[in-house]
């Protein structure tokens, strides 16, 4: 279990490039952490090559999430949030091509990725699933190695880091449910504004907002993209995009310029129980259908579950009553501070603990904010996340070829209705005849990842990844 003690919201969302947080973004930043690293040891004028190692689950599934493609815009020096992702095929072959790669845009060394980002298929490290290093060559003969574990959401740390050593004291310290809980009824404050007066030891409430608000604005316009994007998702499964099909259906004759027109047509739309359904599950297969072309999303917790948590924050502004842009700030502060107690107290890596770790988590997170946003003490916000916990517990990770396609796509769409029935049952409960807590089910969520069989940890070994056979090719 990863024990840290203080996770701001913007440690739990982080907007970046698909298709998975732990496979593509984790080394995509452990890559370009490494850059910054030798260039601070040694002249990046003298660097003649560097080899890249992948083991455990980045190499099992490596080609499959892209590590390795994310592994060479790291050392590009491109950063996830701001690249130009029409742009990233051109710059993988460039590489190919040429054999050479732009070490941080500035010095020109030989690279040939089919022999230097070596697969080690049987070989795991110690301490996390997913793991690589990275080894530079000098002209000198000197060499500089380094070691990171990309342990899920996008979270990196360097062997021989102090993974604590950036901690914050919080006005409110939290690592569990409980304590999360004891605060509220201290100070008689909901979930998002406790989750406020933390985020204040990082950032002004002002630079709160706007980034909480900057991470909304990229949710919607990643389900825009990928509810308007027609076509076959890269890799070898063939797998069409469903949701500019779906979308189509639903808006019917309404014509709408950009994203807030398009929300404005589905608000004003048929509120029926089918119609609503077939929204959120749009929304969701959008987000992850764009995840899985290399497009951007939003981390949350994720990229494997990047499309549960708007899909559920949409059927809010969709289909409940007029929400602001402060019940959305709320929404996601909530959804942030129940992810960052999953992380604690077990795992949001699926190469750790299957995708319970992923979908299961996001689907607490979304039941947990939409609890309050429609008036839930916190006793129920907590309630809503464990019920949502309590029917993912166990859920293998087993993608079919590696890639983040089948059956995550669908799972997105499934968590979401979890999370919006996890929501219903908590508010028409009493929560003191509850027999689970939520730190109960997270306990329960990590015992299961201990014992659950590794081949379900992302191996793409066991399971539905067993049963179609499929030829990956480059995305």
């Amino acid at each position: 279990m990863e024990k840290v003690e203080s996770i701001s919201v913007f440690d739990i969302f982080k907007i970046g490039v698909g298709p998975s947080s732990s496979h593509t973004m984790g080394p995509w930043k452990a890559a370009a952490q490494f850059i910054t690293f030798i260039g601070k040891e040694c002249r990046l004028t003298d660097l003649k090559s560097i080899k890249v190692h992948l083991f455990g689950s980045l190499a099992k599934t490596g080609r499959g999430h892209g590590t390795d493609l994310a592994v060479q815009m790291g050392l590009l020096g491109h950063d996830p949030k701001t690249v130009d992702t029409g742009r990233i095929n051109e710059y993988l072959h460039s590489i190919s091509d040429t054999n050479s790669l732009l070490v941080a845009g500035k010095h020109k060394m030989s690279f040939d990725p089919d022999e230097d980002i070596i697969f080690h298929f049987n070989k795991q490290l110690d301490f996390h699933a997913n793991a690589l290093t990275l080894v530079a060559y000098f002209d000198n003969n000197e060499e500089v190695e380094a070691t990171y574990y990309s342990v899920g959401g996008g979270f990196i740390i360097k062997e021989g880091e102090d993974a604590e050593q950036h901690n914050r004291k919080l006005t409110y310290p939290i690592d569990s449910a409980d304590d999360l809980l004891k605060w509220c009824e201290e100070t008689g404050l909901p979930v998002s504004d406790v989750v406020k007066k933390n985020e204040l030891c990082w950032r002004t409430d002002e630079e709160i907002d706007k980034g909480v608000l900057e991470i909304w604005n990229e949710m919607k316009c990643c389900t825009y993209r990928g509810c308007h994007t027609d076509g076959t998702l890269p890799g070898g499964l063939k797998v069409k995009r469903r949701a500019s099909f779906q979308n189509q259906k639903l808006i019917e004759t309404n014509r709408y310029d950009g994203v807030e027109e398009w929300l404005t047509c589905i608000q004003k739309s048929d509120h029926s129980f089918k119609e609503t359904l077939n929204w959120v599950s749009c929304f969701a297969l959008g987000v992850n259908e764009e995840n899985a072309s290399f497009g951007r999303v939003v981390t949350a917790p994720t990229n494997g579950a990047a499309g549960v948590i708007p899909a559920v924050l949409l059927y809010y502004v969709c289909f409940c009553d007029n929400p602001t842009e402060d019940d959305v700030i709320r929404f996601l502060l909530t959804a942030g501070e129940i992810g960052s107690i999953f992380k604690k107290g077990s795992t949001i890596s699926a190469a750790m603990g299957g995708c319970q770790a992923e979908i299961g988590v996001s689907s607490a997170m979304a039941a947990a904010a939409l609890t309050e946003r429609l008036g839930g003490s916190p006793k129920r916000v907590l309630m809503a996340a464990e019920i949502a916990m309590e029917h993912h517990l166990g859920l293998t990770c087993d993608p079919i070829g590696g890639l983040v396609q089948v059956p995550c796509i669908e799972r997105n769409a499934m968590g979401a209705m979890k999370a919006i029935t996890a929501s219903q049952i908590a508010l028409a409960s009493d929560p003191s005849f509850a027999k689970v807590s939520l730190d109960g089910v997270i306990k329960a969520m990590w015992d299961t990842a201990q014992d659950m069989n590794a081949k379900y940890k992302e191996t793409s070994e066991g399971g539905l990844a067993n049963h179609v056979p499929v030829n990956i090719v480059e995305c």
